[in-house]
């Protein structure tokens, strides 16, 4: 996840981190004192779970070329996936899920004008559609790959399903889950925590978004 100069702990010269020093939870309530005004823990001097826990390495060549295979992929669901005609009045998010071999198992893209099922985002459809195909709802080793950062129900969605791996593009400040406005993904109290990789291919989904919105 990326970090902006700024914010507050040791690492911007303010107050110690609570909890004798480990990396609290983002949403705690003993982070209010460091977190005035509920700045975003993805970009100002990270205190959310695990600062430097669960994410992938943004320098390994390897996986970014990966991820950013996928994103392409996720984009051309929202873009111009199935129904695309039918889906025409929603947000244009597209999700992918990979199982741990790298095969495509599932996609989904929004369709909650299309279906009237406010549940209906790109990420919940595709892990409906992968656990129908597999049989479970176990998705462990599995990796979700989505256009714009999960919301609170699908990054709970997420966790619940047990994902390894969640990779999104756009970032969402007003109601991104993921590092943005909370840090679902990471929470420490939750029996579930995937790795994160955000901001991948951010200028081309935002600008997907962007094109929906004018």
């Amino acid at each position: 996840m990326r970090s902006e100069p700024g914010g507050s702990g040791p690492a911007a010269g303010g107050a110690p981190l609570p909890h004798g020093g480990e990396p609290a939870d983002a949403t705690d309530p003993a982070l209010e004192t460091v977190r005035p005004g509920q700045p975003t823990p993805g970009r100002a001097a990270r205190v959310g779970p695990g600062a430097d826990e669960g994410l992938a390495d943004p320098d390994d060549a390897g996986r970014r070329q990966r991820y950013e295979l996928w994103m392409r992929r996720a984009l051309e669901i929202a873009v111009t996936g199935p129904d695309t005609a039918a889906t025409a009045d929603d947000i244009p998010v597209g999700a992918v899920l990979y199982g741990p071999d790298g095969a495509e198992l599932a996609t989904g893209r929004n369709e909650r004008e299309l279906t009237g099922d406010p549940t209906a985002h790109a990420e919940v459809l595709a892990l409906r559609r992968a656990a129908e195909r597999l049989g479970r709802w176990r998705l462990d080793g599995c990796t979700l790959v989505v256009t714009l950062e999960p919301c609170t129900m699908c990054a709970g969605a997420l966790v619940l399903a047990r994902v390894s791996t969640v990779v999104f593009g756009a970032w969402e400040p007003k109601t991104g889950a993921a590092g943005s406005l909370w840090d679902v993904l990471r929470d420490r109290r939750l029996n579930h925590r995937p790795e994160v990789y955000g901001g991948v291919l951010e200028t081309e989904t935002a600008a997907v978004l962007r094109a929906f919105f004018r």
